[in-house]
């Protein structure tokens, strides 16, 4: 109980902290574009209601799912074929480097080209700028699969789809998942980016309409709702990976305690 409580203080103290710095840095501000932070609290709830949430929240969290859950399988796929194979790595590498060099906002005006401005254009924009993490990761794991583990597995005849999923992907799990981790956080901007571009709603769309109607405390509440989305899907990808990565992270908890 204790260590739960002094762990729950260590979560929650930063952004307390940082939230009254913020409350008593604004406060008596008279700058239009740097309201107080109780004005922009108080508008709030004025602002987000039920309706707009299934308009605008809804509509962005749908397209940020699908983006990453479609480079996810890009990705991983991708990367596991890849890392597999030697020839396979040394044909790519230099292509993959060269795309993963170009920013994916640059891409936003091609993609409309061919995918129009609905949300096929948003998904996509989204997935092309989350498979880079995702599939570099899958790569390095699968290439740092031990050599011993995967010997030791053939000797016992595990090959094919059985070796790929106990052996391969198993090891390359924890390396795959700091790739997911790093795409989701890119996912969030690039589903903002994408709706500021010929949107009728979202996220992005509704705060780009806030500064453009100079309705600042407006547009500072889309700032807080997009904190607070990035938070909480922080805190599910953490007790997924838990759950999925509970034996490795049993094993190094093993490895720490031991001489």
């Amino acid at each position: 109980m204790r260590s739960f409580l002094l762990r729950l203080f260590f979560v929650v103290a930063l952004p307390a902290l940082l939230v009254a710095l913020w409350w008593l840095a604004s406060d008596g501000s008279t700058n239009v574009y740097w309201p107080p932070l109780r004005t922009i609290l108080r508008t709030f709830p004025d602002v987000w209601t039920s309706e707009r949430l299934r308009s605008d929240l809804v509509p962005s969290v749908l397209r940020l799912l699908a983006g990453y859950a479609a480079a996810a399988v890009v990705g991983v796929a991708l990367g596991t074929v890849i890392g597999s194979y030697r020839r396979v790595r040394a044909v790519c590498e230099p292509v993959l480097e060269f795309l993963r060099a170009v920013p994916p906002p640059v891409l936003v005006p091609v993609i409309m080209l061919f995918a129009g401005i609905g949300d096929t254009m948003k998904i996509a924009v989204i997935a092309s700028g989350c498979v880079w993490p995702i599939l570099l990761n899958t790569v390095e794991g699968v290439r740092g699969v031990d050599s011993v583990m995967a010997q030791t597995a053939r000797s016992y005849g595990i090959t094919g789809v059985a070796r790929l999923r106990s052996v391969v992907l198993r090891a390359a799990s924890p390396q795959i998942f700091a790739g997911l981790r790093q795409a989701l956080s890119i996912g969030i901007i690039l589903m903002v980016i994408s709706e500021m571009f010929a949107a009728s709603n979202g996220l992005g769309f509704t705060v780009v309409q806030f500064q453009r109607s100079f309705a600042i405390p407006d547009m500072w509440t889309g700032i807080l709702v997009l904190g607070l989305l990035g938070f909480l899907l922080s805190v599910v990808f953490q007790l997924v990976e838990r759950r999925v990565l509970g034996w490795y992270h049993g094993l190094r908890a093993v490895s720490r305690r031991s001489p």
